[in-house]
């Protein structure tokens, strides 16, 4: 049977930087489809969807590589028609890109999100004690520490946008540090090996990539 892995973004399609890493996890001969959520607007039908407060921003790439802010509720009331598309042309896996927490959807019985991958392997790896935290915009900050909080955790963040360059990835990660974190977990999706390779040598400790952790679950699915 043909593999066909189909990948929902919150932003829109293509996204050959997140499409080429889960083809590079998933086994030879697997097909890679990509859709997201804002296919088909304008700039400024996607402007339109701004975010009505700070718990409602996800951040996004748009397909000519602009970055925006955007509100997870319209995201969320477009993502059932994505996967009901990505089920129609024939993908038998399907993983939703984004590391936001998401309540239940139609049609999400089966899909893989990165969130709660990470969100696990972080409980295994990191029981109690201090994790750290990059995200892309600061007032995602007190959202996204909710979401982590679990008890005999401490959590602390820093904003790191992930179109940002070698320079600010150190410095942000330098700040990181400055809190001495036990781990750390990187939770976008647009954060790339390369952004985890420019932040490794300030932190000094483990860091969990979210697309690669996505990325070897959905291998274990495909094999």
């Amino acid at each position: 049977m043909t593999r066909i892995l189909g990948i929902a973004t919150i932003g829109q399609a293509p996204r050959d930087d997140i499409a080429s890493l889960f083809a590079e996890h998933a086994p030879p001969g697997t097909r890679v489809m990509l859709r997201g959520a804002l296919d088909g607007l304008s700039d400024a039908e996607v402007d339109a969807l701004k975010p009505e407060y700070d718990g409602d921003t996800l951040y996004t790439r748009l397909r000519g590589g602009r970055d925006v802010r955007i509100s997870k509720k319209a995201v969320i009331a477009r993502s059932p028609g994505v996967l009901e598309k990505l089920r129609a042309d024939g993908c038998n896996v399907l993983v939703y890109a984004c590391t936001g927490e998401f309540p239940p959807m139609p049609g999400d019985e089966g899909v893989l999100f990165p969130s709660r991958i990470l969100n696990g392997l972080a409980t295994g790896l990191l029981p109690r004690g201090r994790l750290g935290l990059l995200i892309p915009l600061a007032e995602q900050a007190e959202k996204l520490g909710a979401k982590w909080a679990r008890p005999g955790l401490e959590i602390v963040a820093e904003a790191l946008a992930p179109s940002a360059g070698a320079a600010e990835a150190a410095a942000a990660a330098r700040r990181l540090a400055a809190h001495k974190p036990d781990l750390v977990a990187m939770d976008c999706m647009s954060y790339t090996p390369l952004t985890k390779q420019w932040i490794k040598p300030a932190l000094g400790v483990p860091a969990l990539l979210a697309i690669t952790a996505t990325g070897r679950v959905l291998r274990e699915m495909l094999e």
